[in-house]
């Protein structure tokens, strides 16, 4: 079995290559990548979209597509609601269910018919 000290050493040397390159954005360290950029901002300030909020007691303003995307969500929940509750019942258990009560009828209708005829 060979020496394991030529595979250690390979693999510090192919570890030393790739880390620096796993810790930099994008891969490289020189110039500005064409995917990634450091941002604008010195550090997360912990406001969600990086908004200040409203000081307390003011109302915050609504964007103009706020309203038009809440209102077709609400109506898009009620009409699927009302719709989907409304559907009628195509399962074969409900059609073979109506077909043996047909079935039934049609059988009690010529006993019925049978009967009358017998007297």
């Amino acid at each position: 079995m060979p020496s394991p000290k030529p595979f250690a050493a390979a693999a510090g040397m192919l570890r030393a290559r790739l880390t620096p390159s796993i810790r930099t954005r994008g891969g490289h360290d020189h110039g500005p990548s064409r995917w990634t950029s450091p941002g604008h901002q010195d550090r997360p300030n912990g406001y969600l979209f990086n908004r200040v909020p409203p000081p307390p007691g003011q109302p915050r303003q609504w964007e103009d597509w706020e309203l038009p995307c809440y209102l077709t969500s609400f109506l898009t929940i009620v009409i699927l609601g009302v719709g989907l509750n409304a559907k009628p019942d195509l399962t074969i258990e409900t059609w073979a269910h109506h077909k043996a009560l047909e079935r039934l009828e049609q059988a009690q209708q010529l006993a019925a018919s049978a009967v009358d005829d017998a007297e």
